[in-house]
Formats: structure tokens, C-alpha cells, sequence
């Protein structure tokens, strides 16, 4: 039998719209949709670059309550309002999956909050960056 247990991060928009920041269910953990928001001082960047770093910060801290790391991404969704802030944070996404090359899409929408310039969603298996 698989143990699902949430894991929250404080967001004031996981109580209000009811979710969690990511779900452990056996090996596998899917991370919400996640932005730029330093919830320690609950500010983000302008920047969208700032924004993605935050964002990936935020993961990783999922993550490893989940027991597992960015390493451990199999699929990445980023979701951005302006197409063209996507190509500046190349770098930071390169840096970050360059070496585990998970399956990855990109979408352009409208995000909740108009400061926010990208959220990124990850679903990642435990142990499966042991192989990367």
C-alpha cells in the first residue's frame, strides 16, 4: 500500500484555494505549480530571471522534504504570461536540469498574481537521480 502525505510550504494561496504545495504518493512526488515568491519575506522579484531562481529554490525545498532532489525531476512544466522572458532564464534552467534532461514543456497563460512571471510545476520519482 503507497503512503500519500502532502507537504505545504506556507502559502497563504494553499489555504485559501485548498492544495498543497507537493504530494508524496510511494516514489513519486508532484509539486504544484510553484513561483517566485521568497515566502520567508513573502516578496518577489521583479526580475523574471530572480523569479525563476526563487521558483527552483522553493522546489528544491519541497523536494527534499520529500526526500529527494532536483536530481529526481522527470517532467517539468514552465508556464510563463510573456513568451519572450522565457529565453533569459535558460541559463538558470540549464544550470539546474541540464544534467537530468527531464521531459519538459513550456506554456504561455496568465499566472494569479500579475507580479508573477513564471511558475514551474515538477514531477519527480525518489531515487531516479541516483541514475543521472
Amino acid at each position: 500500500m503507497t503512503t500519500r502525505r502532502a507537504i505545504m510550504s506556507g502559502s497563504s494561496f494553499e489555504e485559501h484555494i485548498g492544495y498543497a504545495r507537493a504530494v508524496v504518493d510511494g516514489d513519486r512526488v508532484h509539486v504544484s505549480g510553484t513561483t517566485g515568491f521568497d515566502y520567508a519575506a513573502m516578496t518577489i522579484s521583479d526580475d523574471v530571471v530572480e523569479q525563476a531562481e526563487q521558483c527552483l529554490r522553493n522546489i528544491g525545498d519541497a523536494l527534499a522534504e520529500a526526500g529527494c532532489t532536483l536530481a529526481d525531476v522527470v517532467r517539468v512544466r514552465y508556464l510563463l504570461p510573456d513568451r519572450d522572458d522565457f529565453e533569459p532564464c535558460w541559463p538558470v534552467l540549464r544550470r539546474h536540469f541540464g544534467d537530468v534532461r527531464p521531459a519538459a514543456t513550456m506554456l504561455v497563460c496568465g499566472l494569479a498574481d500579475p507580479r508573477m512571471k513564471i511558475e514551474i510545476e515538477v514531477d519527480a520519482r525518489r531515487g531516479s537521480g541516483d541514475r543521472v
